[in-house]
């Protein structure tokens, strides 16, 4: 019996930097790279169109994606999960505002 294994699909982590399309997000994946010759630690980056079906991701997410089938001309990936929200969503606002406008000391 012949049985072909399937390849395991890439996953990457990046975050969201653009939401400006229907079912589409644009995710930049950093890496870091040894210099062949100077031995540096340089860093890399890349954007992919990502399919987000369930449009859940918003700018600033950290995001895992997978890759697919051609989904269209340049989309070659999907969201998987939300890992992190942006920091936007995440953050509580400040109750009392010692510096605020309209509460400064009686004079």
């Amino acid at each position: 019996m012949d049985t072909q294994g399937h390849a395991r699909k890439t996953t990457k982590v990046g975050t969201v930097v653009a939401k400006k399309m229907q079912k589409t997000v644009t995710v930049e994946v950093e890496r870091q790279v040894r210099h062949p010759l100077y031995r540096k630690t340089v860093r890399r980056k890349q954007t992919f169109l990502v399919h987000d079906d369930a449009e859940k991701c918003k700018v600033g997410d950290i995001v895992r994606i997978i890759e697919t089938r051609p989904i269209s001309k340049t989309k070659r990936w999907r969201v998987l999960e939300i890992v992190g929200l942006s920091p936007v969503l995440t953050a509580t606002p400040i109750a009392d505002d010692p510096i605020a406008p309209g509460t400064g000391e009686p004079q």
